[in-house]
């Protein structure tokens, strides 16, 4: 299915449920409350306003405070990725209006696709709305932050912007859930984004998307989503499962040598048994298929998995996940290269395993994940047996003032062809300033390491930004 198509379908389903949703709330009571009560509106403070990731939630579908009868949905089942705000700087039931002016500097701004480093300054300036609605049964969060990013020496390469997400969650019944979410990016430049720096995703789930290989400058477009519904048949039994796809798409891949469109699918279903208020025991099943379009062919790779979870979860503030399991892989007949013939299919089996940790205190939140699996291309020529490292850790110094760290390691192999993979580590430091209700400003500095010659003989970059923000709230339900 082309990019396009996929955007179109994800959002239809987006817009679809949310009306449903709101129908839905119009239905009478549930459990003795009214099905259109919000919840109590929280003043904006100074977290991060805009998540250009759009997976993050500080609520899992499905989740209680494990003092009540209803389950949470573990997270190696849940395909959401973790909150990152501190408990202080959570918000919710507010419309966000503003806009983001942003500078950065960077050494390798072409990622030497022009054979040596050039060095550049760019700028960027994003309008941006931010929605969020919470009531008995639904929970609703739409962003949209489009922009231009233009660049001082590279003219060639300003961009319009587009960073839209949205994420719908509704409680059909007291133990039935369903959500949809779905997230879109067109830009020049990976690290563009209203919170450069800030907005690192880390995952609890087995089928996170591999977004793990920065591109040289160039134009081009992603789209990720998944849909799921969750059951809790008795009173500590769950049943699930989750549709999810990912598309990548260069504009102009002369910009890109060496790396290609990708595009993936999966499904999971999931039964969970909860042993005690706090732990958690389950089985998953996984498929995907998984598609690289080099020179406008396409290699395609099939998974199968079947893997235990474990999750211990005292609270909604902290959440400790393992999994594994063994992974079948089929590799069709691979393109490699250009004259060179096609690589024979391969079959073989390979263990898919992880770990994860949330853990969110008043003024201090940390998300640590690492996973082993088998995963789509990241613009590489075929799918990837993927390790992947992630952290993230944010403090918030002041009641003003709020630092942020984080780093990622990941080694991609390519299944077929092992030498045109590579590994990669990225470490970001940001420091954060609110200065009265509505400004806000920001600073930070990014590394990138890639080993990843076949593109790029020198692919490193260092990165320094700053922000400054202006942004207006209105608490809804007032």
């Amino acid at each position: 299915m082309k990019v396009s198509k996929q955007i179109r379908l994800g959002f239809l389903l987006l817009a679809g449920l949310a009306s449903g949703a709101q129908l839905g709330r119009a239905q009478g009571q549930d459990q003795g409350q009214p099905q259109n009560a919000p919840a109590a509106p929280v003043p904006a403070v100074s977290s991060p306003a805009i998540v250009s990731n759009g997976g993050e939630t500080s609520e899992l579908p499905n989740a209680s405070d494990n003092t009540g009868d209803r389950m949470l949905t573990p997270p190696p089942a849940s395909g959401q990725n973790y909150p990152l705000a501190t408990v202080s700087e959570e918000r919710s039931n507010y419309l966000l209006g503003g806009v983001t002016f942003n500078a950065a500097y960077s050494d390798n701004v072409l990622g030497s696709a022009s054979g040596a480093p050039v060095s550049d300054t760019s700028y960027s300036v994003w309008p941006t709305i931010a929605l969020d609605e919470t009531t008995t049964r639904l929970h609703t969060t739409l962003t949209y932050a489009p922009g231009f990013t233009f660049y001082q020496r590279t003219s060639a390469y300003n961009q319009a912007d587009q960073n839209l997400s949205g994420n719908v969650s509704y409680r059909l019944s007291p133990h039935v859930t369903a959500w949809v979410h779905d997230s879109f990016q067109k830009t020049s430049n990976v690290f563009n984004s209203p919170e450069e720096g800030l907005d690192v995703s880390v995952s609890g789930s087995p089928v996170a998307l591999n977004n793990t290989i920065v591109s040289p400058l160039a134009d081009q477009l992603s789209n990720n989503g998944n849909a799921g519904l969750t059951y809790q048949y008795s009173a500590n039994a769950m049943v699930g499962g989750m549709g999810i796809f990912s598309n990548l798409h260069y504009a102009n891949p002369s910009q890109v040598p060496g790396l290609n469109d990708g595009a993936s699918r999966a499904g999971t279903a999931f039964y969970s048994y909860r042993l005690t208020p706090q732990h958690y025991l389950g089985a998953m099943y996984q498929y995907q298929d998984l598609l690289a379009y080099p020179a406008q062919v396409t290699n395609e790779t099939q998974t199968q998995a079947a893997m235990l979870f474990y999750t211990f979860a005292p609270s909604l503030r902290f959440s400790l996940s393992l999994f594994g399991g063994p992974q079948y892989y089929n590799a069709g007949p691979q393109f490699i290269a250009a004259g060179a013939p096609l690589t024979p299919s391969r079959q073989s089996w390979t263990p898919a395993a992880g770990a994860s940790l949330n853990w969110q205190l008043q003024r201090t939140s940390a998300a640590v994940s690492y996973f082993h699996s088998v995963s789509g291309s990241s613009g590489l020529v075929g799918a990837v047996e993927l390790d992947s490292a992630t952290v993230s850790l944010r403090q918030q110094l002041t009641p003003h003032v709020s630092a942020a760290i984080s780093g990622a390691y990941a080694n991609n192999g390519v299944l077929t062809a092992n030498a045109l993979g590579g590994h990669s580590f990225q470490a970001s430091a940001g420091l954060q300033r609110q200065f009265g209700a509505h400004i806000n400003a920001q600073a930070g500095y990014t590394r990138l390491h890639q080993d990843y010659t076949f593109f790029s003989a020198n692919p490193d970059t260092n990165r320094e930004w700053v922000s400054v923000s202006y942004q207006f709230a209105r608490p809804l339900g007032r």
